[in-house]
């Protein structure tokens, strides 16, 4: 007998939206309920689907429901949707999901162009129009390949090492490290496989090409095997700043559901890379030591820092699939921000003359940059159409402290409890200041953030 095979079905049962309408044809104001909320979740589907926040997914979907005359109120987690839709004296619940989460800024920016057609033509449109408005964004393809996607975290990491205290052989190493990594993520990731074991294989990829790079450069200058520091920044690609960022925005407007699992996941996932690439390092010999003084007087330092922090939040923008021109203006802000807040942690070497014995603590400096970072994509967002999100959280990504949390558990694994200790809580203070000082910013420049209804 000869083998017939065996037919393998996605595990995530996807909804054909055409086909469970039941007035396609009818304008969507007028349409039976069902068919209202399928437009209602579909929206919030999708916007949820580009790792958006809870307050932007309700908000788009509550801006929807109104152009249809409903009333809506939604459950949001990290990927589902629990939806009931009020019409008069009838109600309708439904539940969307999605198969895994991301993040995809130019989807947010479609949906935003979505979200303000339907409230200038939303009226004479019909069920039908609605999802093939819908379908546009759905089917928008991404704006990188894996080629692309690997040189981005190549350039962002290696600035990354840089703003860390790293220099020229740290950087070039970890441009090929983490380049490798994120290739190899991306070209598992567009096979489907698993988002943890594409991680996993990205991290571990990222830190034997690290060691294949440093390697090769002592081949022309031994010294080089003194700068393996910087494997973690070639691993750094992998920190999940977008899901910690928003996690602590969901929590600012109580939506703890959803902010409580993209912390989980966000959690995850860095003790998933740092687990692995503590492991590869430990089978091949590497070890998170101290970076080697950078030797540049305050202007030159100050100069770098302004294009490192450019390119890095660049180059995380373009992993998020911004646009170049979003990513640019993203870039910008960083630059900025995070300029600032390393200047003010560095205040008594770059500006010797005000006499301070200390700079600004960390969590402090992290929280301004964040407002910083806030209060330049309000001002960004009245000269171009880019989501304010898609601008603030690439630009403080790059503040997400993936060095304390890697030496945490590092010290972890290695028994160094104090050690551990020490590193973890402050990257929890920072981590905890970056959503904190977005939020501030967006109090005093959004009414509609700092009210409850």
């Amino acid at each position: 007998m000869g083998s017939t095979g065996m037919r393998v079905h996605p595990h995530h049962m996807q909804a054909a939206w055409h086909e469970v309408v039941s007035a396609g044809d009818e304008l969507a104001v007028d349409a039976p309920l069902a068919d209202k909320s399928t437009i209602i979740c579909r929206t919030g589907q999708l916007m949820l689907a580009s790792g958006t926040g809870a307050w932007r997914v309700r908000d788009s979907m509550n801006r929807v429901a109104r152009v249809l005359g409903v009333t809506v109120h939604v459950d949001l987690s990290l990927l589902s949707i629990e939806c009931t839709c009020i019409e008069g004296h009838e109600s309708f619940s439904e539940v969307v999901s999605l198969p895994t989460t991301g993040v995809n800024t130019h989807r947010i920016w479609l949906m935003e162009d979505y979200i303000h057609e339907i409230e200038t033509q939303g009226s004479g449109l019909t069920v039908r129009g609605f999802h093939n408005l819908l379908d546009v964004v759905e089917k928008s393809n991404p704006d990188y390949g894996c080629l692309q996607l690997g040189l981005a975290a190549a350039c962002a990491c290696g600035a990354f090492v840089f703003l860390l205290g790293g220099g020229p052989v740290e950087m070039l190493c970890a441009f090929v490290g983490a380049g490798m990594g994120n290739y190899m993520r991306a070209k598992m990731l567009a096979r489907k496989l698993g988002q943890f074991s594409c991680i996993s294989c990205g991290v571990a990829t990222a830190c034997v090409c690290y060691l294949a790079a440093l390697t090769f450069l002592a081949h022309f200058d031994p010294a080089a095997m003194n700068h393996e520091a910087g494997y973690i920044g070639a691993m750094l690609f992998v920190i999940p700043g977008f899901p910690l960022i928003t996690a602590g925005l969901d929590i600012a407007k109580l939506d703890m559901r959803s902010g409580i699992e993209r912390l989980v996941y966000a959690i995850s996932v860095i003790t998933v890379a740092t687990l692995i690439g503590w492991l590869v390092a430990e089978v091949v010999g590497l070890s998170p030591s101290d970076f080697a003084p950078q030797g540049l007087g305050p202007a030159a330092l100050t100069l770098l820092r302004l294009v490192m922090s450019f390119v890095g939040v660049f180059g995380f923008s373009v992993m998020f699939n911004s646009p170049v021109q979003m990513a640019a203006t993203a870039g910008v802000i960083g630059a900025v921000s995070n300029t600032l807040r390393l200047t003010l942690v560095d205040l008594p070497t770059i500006a010797p003359a005000l006499g301070l014995a200390s700079g600004c603590p960390p969590e402090a400096a992290a929280f301004i940059g964040a407002i910083a970072s806030g209060l330049l994509a309000h001002a960004a967002e009245h000269w171009t159409s880019y989501p304010r999100i898609g601008l603030t959280v690439p630009s403080i990504v790059i503040m997400v402290p993936g060095l304390y949390l890697y030496r945490a558990m590092y010290y972890m694994c290695i028994f160094d409890t104090a050690s551990m200790l020490a590193w973890f809580v402050r990257a929890v203070l920072i981590v905890a200041f970056l959503p904190v000082g977005l939020g501030v910013a967006r109090t005093f420049t959004d009414p509609r953030w700092r009210k409850t209804s």
